[in-house]
């Protein structure tokens, strides 16, 4: 059997000389494991990069079975970040996660597109690349099946000033509901409550640290799995100057 997809570049390994088994995140087949021949060369490893965007073609004999890619590259976002580290840290984790939280083979169309869309805001250098970073994750896990409520308070319904999420149902609760509670809740960041605000440092690490709460909680720690490496990294860094 055989397919042609556009896909981007999550992972690569060597296998035997000159081989690598690449893990692709494909529009339409989803995240998808195929071995390249001559991946491991020169040119393939360029093209093997995480984060690039490729053309791809698999063949096989059986659909259970590995397959073949044949690939042609699309657009390099890895070396558009390559001299940055924040930004180069952001889209190690982002092909991390989806590699590792995503099920093989399993369509996810959103993902892909909101993906391609981040890799471009890095590339481009937009200033609000932090917070499409968190908007990513918060769209991974709404595509997972655990969507954040952020649209209105759980308590009373009011859509103001909302400031808390609560770390059980994740949905959001107003400064005026979270009383005696709020020490149990996770702090909600302006830029997803939609409040209008600038973002800053202590903005974006909240953000981050509330997804990484749910990723844990939902897709990796039941699986008896941590956060990947690259994510952990992404948490420690400072993305925003204040």
């Amino acid at each position: 059997m055989e397919w042609n997809d556009d896909g981007i570049v999550l992972s690569a390994r060597r296998h035997g000389e000159a081989a690598a088994v690449a893990t692709l995140l494909t529009r339409v087949h989803g995240r998808h494991a195929g071995l390249v021949r001559g991946g491991w060369g020169k040119r393939g490893r360029a093209i093997l990069q995480p984060g690039n965007a490729v053309h791809a073609r698999w063949r096989a004999r059986l659909p259970e079975h590995l397959g073949t890619f044949t690939l042609e590259p699309d657009r390099t976002f890895a070396a558009g970040v390559f001299n940055d580290p924040l930004r180069l840290a952001a889209l190690a984790s982002a092909c991390a996660l989806a590699d590792a939280a995503l099920p093989e083979r399993e369509p996810h169309p959103a993902v892909h597109d909101a993906l391609a869309l981040l890799l471009g805001a890095l590339v481009a250098e937009q200033p609000a690349w932090p917070e499409a970073y968190v908007r990513w994750e918060v769209r991974l896990l709404a595509d997972l099946g655990f969507g954040l409520d952020l649209s209105r308070c759980a308590a009373t319904g009011t859509e103001s000033n909302l400031a808390f999420v609560s770390p059980r149902t994740g949905r959001a609760v107003s400064a005026d509901a979270a009383g005696p509670w709020r020490e149990k809740l996770l702090p909600l960041p302006a830029f997803l409550a939609g409040t209008g605000e600038a973002s800053g440092a202590e903005s974006v690490a909240r953000g981050l640290a509330l997804t990484a709460h749910f990723l844990d909680c939902h897709v990796f720690a039941p699986h008896g799995k941590p956060l990947p490496a690259a994510r952990r990294r992404l948490a420690m860094l400072r993305l925003v100057a204040d």
